[in-house]
């Protein structure tokens, strides 16, 4: 740790705390009811309750096919970015003369750029895991589609119920989605490490504050909670 500058140390932790951090608070049940993520899920059981009184699922599959396509593409972007980072690993001299030559940019040694690129692929490591499981959930949430009954075969109580557990099962694999999504808008962060410490910490909390404003305070938002007109 003695070769290690305090100052990226610091800045390391910094991000650490803020990354877990805004894992850990914006999942409380609390504060995620206020957020963007909270009224879409509000919207989710809605859709899959009236999914639960249709007699065709035709519209619900096409919806969760294009929900799963989305989790698979940033899965497999993530795997590309962890190979080239892989690729990175030992042949740093080059970047690092590079970077020396950027105005401000701080002095590296081989160990701080290592650390710097197993950063990164811990990032998209982490983010490719939440993706695939994500991806993984809207397949079961598809047999949980495909086996609620028909309005003529059950009674509403039991099929709007049955919705409802659909819901939910897609609301768990969008709260995986979304951190593999924060995990991506981190990534943007910490590629300023490899510029100076203080520029993480400096993208860090931008970063942050753009994470706050569109989970709590975006147009979206409110259009989705219902507090603000769609026009």
């Amino acid at each position: 740790m003695s070769s290690i500058p305090v100052l990226d140390v610091v800045a390391f932790l910094w991000f650490l705390v803020v990354w877990v951090g805004y894992d850990i608070i914006g999942d409380l049940p609390a504060v995620q009811k206020r957020s963007i993520v909270g009224g879409i899920q509000a919207q989710r059981l809605a859709w899959l309750r009236t999914m639960a009184r249709r007699d065709s699922r035709i519209v619900d599959a096409q919806l969760l096919a294009a929900l799963g396509q989305g989790n698979a593409f940033f899965a497999s972007t993530s795997a590309i970015a962890i190979g080239g980072l892989t690729a990175v690993i030992g042949s740093g001299d080059k970047a690092m003369q590079f970077l020396e030559k950027i105005p401000y940019a701080a002095a590296s040694s081989a160990l701080i750029w290592e650390l710097k690129i197993v950063l990164m692929i811990g990032i998209f490591m982490f983010a490719f895991f939440k993706f695939a499981w994500a991806f993984r959930l809207s397949h079961y949430t598809a047999i949980m589609i495909g086996a609620t009954s028909l309005p003529e075969e059950t009674e509403a109580g039991p099929r709007e119920e049955h919705g409802a557990r659909t819901a939910a099962l897609i609301g768990i694999a969008a709260e995986h989605a979304n951190s593999g999504l924060r995990a991506f808008y981190q990534a943007m962060a910490a590629m300023a490490w490899f510029f100076h410490p203080v520029a993480l910490m400096l993208a860090t909390t931008w970063v942050l504050l753009i994470m706050i404003r569109r989970d709590f305070f975006s147009r979206a938002r409110h259009v989705v909670a219902g507090s603000a007109s769609p026009t």
